[in-house]
């Protein structure tokens, strides 16, 4: 009998394998770390239960950020939705309602992202593609005809124009008479990951960062129960990045918005306990868990001891999640629900706030709405029939687990201070050092699936002759015309004299610090829409060109 690890490694397991040879060299982490074949007592000798982990719903968090976690309440279970106009996609919304899904979670086409209207030039063939179409005020109206806001939860992934899509929601729950004491969703606002990964920006950083703060010190006052910001690894991750990373690049950007809040005046525990992030899940299983546990134990030391936070609630880590859409496959797309049902078990094991679930045919089209249930039912049979939800964190105290949290852990910490020593996040952006560090982890994990060191099952082996013929989701290719006729009807309507006097005030104001989310809402009230609002500030701020990495 083996009394240690190194005593069984050097004995019964040396000559097991000296017999029958592992089935490859090596096991890595996604950082590229070595894996051991098993943990022990040995690898937590310095550990300690109350530094490490303490109890559900106190600090340092580890366990999850409410004392009752599922055992209270499961998840919110979102489904990621949006495309063609703002009618197409109500309809979805109610029929994803109906089907048991608990909050709203809103793709936003292209041109919306980019600050253009459905008539623009620029928007041509890009209408309502990848996500619902918004240019006014009349839109979102549409959007949420019939869905009370007041009782419902919407999450909104917008980035450059989120202050301008805040603002048409405000402006659609005062025309349903609600309170806005009482509504409630988050929108993403993550300006800095677009410059790193994603690509949907508009302005330069700077006044792009002043949008934000004016978020964070409007709604403390007037939309108290909104998460302001949504601070996302997710395109990170999707763009080729390891756990540990996903974490630095994520947290570095929270403490470059935190501190330009601070600027701003305000204090961290007044807009932190405000602060949401988004992860993404992949899947190896058992790192992605460690890392959502890791998550919340550097977040809560990052506001208590860079920021001096006394508020727990400011120290608490909220995080949505979603699945790995970089991870579905077009060959046997069916492979892609056993991948989205195991990440989704991960995302719950590892205590999110929030989930959405990939669609199986999400690597050819849009998902259509029987592909859209399927992926709802994963998270409900997940909640109600595995039981993974019945016992807080059960994976704590796991050797290897609480290994690779620690792993996990040391390694983001080890980023951030790198990216401190360049001077921060906004610096590292201007030099390209996240987007390179992206590049190549992408590289590494591209190059071991072509020589196999990583399968994929139905790509690089397991591959079977098919011809694929699912039936996907097409947008009308007329929607565009719609959409023009659309917005000229509403200009023709609408009082343009107010709208000059809108875009008046939001020019002059661009030239100051005064906060633009009352602006904001005038003018969207009075039917101004995203692209005529961002033609001015593109005017006043310019725009943002990508930094050169190579």
């Amino acid at each position: 009998m083996s009394n240690s690890k190194q005593d069984w490694l050097d004995g019964t397991w040396a000559k097991a394998t000296g017999r029958n040879p592992q089935r490859r060299p090596r096991f890595e982490s996604s950082s590229g770390a070595e894996v051991d074949p098993i943990y022990g007592p040995e690898d937590l000798a310095e550990w300690n239960y109350h530094e490490k982990l303490g109890y559900p719903g106190e600090f340092p968090f580890t366990r999850g950020v409410q004392p009752t976690m599922y055992r209270g309440r499961l998840w919110t279970m979102r489904q990621y939705a949006g495309f063609a106009d703002a009618e197409e996609s109500n309809r979805r919304y109610k029929f994803l309602l109906a089907q048991g899904q608990t909050g709203l979670s809103v793709a936003f086409d292209l041109p919306t992202q980019i600050g253009y209207d459905s008539d623009s030039p620029e928007a041509e063939g890009e209408v309502g593609k990848v996500g619902v179409a918004i240019s006014s005020l009349a839109d979102m109206e549409t959007l949420t005809d019939g869905i009370p806001l007041e009782k419902i939860t919407t999450s909104m992934t917008i980035n450059a124009t989120a202050p301008i899509l805040l603002a048409l929601y405000v402006a659609a729950a005062k025309k349903q008479g609600a309170d806005l004491a009482k509504i409630g969703g988050t929108i993403q606002n993550d300006i800095l990951k677009e410059y790193i990964a994603r690509g949907t920006y508009i302005f330069p950083p700077r006044p792009s960062l002043r949008l934000i703060t004016d978020v964070f010190a409007w709604c403390k006052d007037s939309l108290p129960e909104w998460n302001t910001i949504s601070i996302s690894g997710y395109h990170m991750r999707e763009a080729g990045c390891t756990a540990a990373q996903e974490l630095a690049f994520t947290f570095a950007d929270a403490i470059e918005y935190v501190d330009a809040a601070l600027n701003a005046g305000l204090q961290f525990d007044e807009f932190g306990g405000r602060l949401a992030f988004f992860w993404a899940c992949h899947s190896n299983f058992l790192e992605e868990i460690a890392k959502f546990r890791a998550s919340r134990r550097i977040w809560a030391k990052i506001a208590t001891e860079r920021y001096g936070s006394k508020d727990p609630r400011a120290q608490m880590l909220r995080f949505h999640t979603q699945t790995g859409g970089a991870t579905l496959t077009a060959q046997q797309p069916l492979n892609n629900i056993i991948r989205t049902t195991l990440q989704a078990m991960s995302a719950v094991l590892g205590g999110t706030q929030s989930l959405h679930t990939n669609s199986y045919d999400e690597a050819l089209a849009l998902p259509t709405e029987k592909s859209v249930e399927v992926a709802l039912r994963t998270q409900q049979i997940i909640g109600y029939e595995s039981g993974a939800a019945d016992v807080i964190d059960p994976l704590a105290g796991s050797y290897y687990i609480e290994a690779l949290t620690d792993r996990v852990e040391a390694e983001a910490w080890a980023y951030l201070s790198r990216i401190e020593d360049l001077g921060g996040a906004l610096q590292g952006i201007e030099q390209g050092f996240q987007q390179r560090e992206i590049q190549e982890s992408a590289f590494r994990l591209q190059r071991m699936a072509e020589t196999k060191e990583r399968i994929v099952v139905g790509v690089n082996d397991y591959v079977t002759e098919e011809e694929i013929d699912p039936d996907l989701m097409r947008v009308d290719t007329a929607l565009g015309k719609r959409r023009q006729q659309s917005l000229a009807d509403l200009r023709a309507k609408r009082d343009n004299a107010a709208v000059q006097a809108a875009l008046k005030k939001i020019r002059a104001a661009a030239r100051t610090n005064e906060n633009m989310m009352p602006l904001l809402i005038e003018a969207v009230e009075a039917y101004t829409t995203v692209g005529e609002i961002c033609g001015v500030l593109r005017e006043e701020w310019g725009e943002y060109r990508e930094v050169m990495t190579i």
